[in-house]
């Protein structure tokens, strides 16, 4: 079996963490969330990535949410745990955590904070998978970590098995065109996620073998459907549901006065709010939580048109 094997195709939520308004995780909230997704038809889950905004949460708490997922899900889906911090040792740590919590994968990004170039990431990389059984995804979002990993280097890696997926969020489109090209020329030995949930059926196109869209805890369904209907070859269906969700996307741009994950991961919150799955919208500290009526209610309608109230 090769590492790219272990890996799901298809929809993939980066599972929120829903918050009380005491700041507590809401697990009830959690679990409510987890069937929602699982019963969408959704082919797995991942666990503490930025939208679950694991670079907030405590290790205590990310063990907490991982337990309680895979728990919850109790084999219903595969779950992949993101295992992200700032150099390899640390992210082996996480590794650690998450093997004990019973997950099916790692996810990883390059090491961040201290610079680093080409040949300590390759060697990062090696060393995270060094460390465990379970199949590694390479996330690559520069913006956060501030290296752009390369095509080339990636696939070279999923040539010796090291990585078994990519998760990109890099936002290149030309990069993840050239990614796949060079994908297919190795044999396929990555399996291929978009991050951008509002140009699924572009990525689809150019070859893509699945999504990761934090969108889809909102609308699973609609993510579903555009996957099952590229299955099918019914492209048709595939740019009439991503027109819809990029309608619904603008949840996103509607938060006053808010940037980053405290107006996307906060609007996507407040959105699973009003359609009472959230009891809070709450953002992890220091990131504000969306209170003001006219961000609310600007989410509100465009929930509502999308047929999700």
């Amino acid at each position: 079996m090769t590492a790219s094997s272990r890996i799901s195709r298809g929809i993939i939520p980066p599972l929120l963490t829903p918050l009380s308004a005491d700041g507590e995780m809401d697990i009830p909230a959690l679990r409510r969330l987890i069937d929602r997704l699982i019963d969408a038809g959704v082919d797995a889950i991942f666990a503490l990535g930025s939208s679950g905004e694991v670079a907030f949460l405590t290790d205590a708490e990310r063990t907490h949410l991982l337990r309680t997922t895979v728990e919850h899900v109790a084999g219903r889906v595969p779950v992949y745990a993101g295992c992200i911090d700032t150099q390899t040792k640390r992210v082996i740590e996480h590794v650690r955590q998450a093997e004990a919590c019973g997950v099916d994968g790692v996810v990883a990004t390059a090491p961040f904070y201290a610079i680093t170039g080409p040949e300590e990431i390759a060697q990062h990389f090696r060393l995270v998978a060094q460390a465990t059984e379970l199949p590694v995804i390479a996330y690559d979002i520069p913006v956060c970590v501030h290296s752009k990993l390369s095509p080339e280097l990636l696939v070279q890696l999923g040539e010796e098995g090291v990585l078994a997926g990519v998760k990109d969020s890099s936002g290149d489109d030309v990069s993840f065109r050239r990614l796949v090209h060079f994908n297919e020329a190795a044999g396929h030995p990555l399996v291929l996620l978009t991050g951008h949930e509002a140009v699924v059926d572009g990525a689809f196109a150019a070859g893509a073998d699945g999504c990761v869209p934090g969108l889809g805890n909102v609308d699973p369904a609609g993510y579903v459907c555009m996957w099952q209907a590229f299955e099918a070859g019914d492209f048709a269906t595939v740019i009439e549901q991503q027109n819809r969700l990029a309608d619904l996307f603008e949840i996103v741009f509607q938060p006053v006065g808010k940037v980053g994950p405290a107006a996307g991961v906060g609007a996507f919150k407040t959105a699973l709010e009003l359609m009472g799955v959230f009891s809070s919208n709450l953002m992890s500290p220091p990131l504000p939580q969306i209170t003001d009526t006219p961000s609310r209610e600007a989410i509100r309608a465009i929930v509502e048109r999308a047929g999700l109230l």
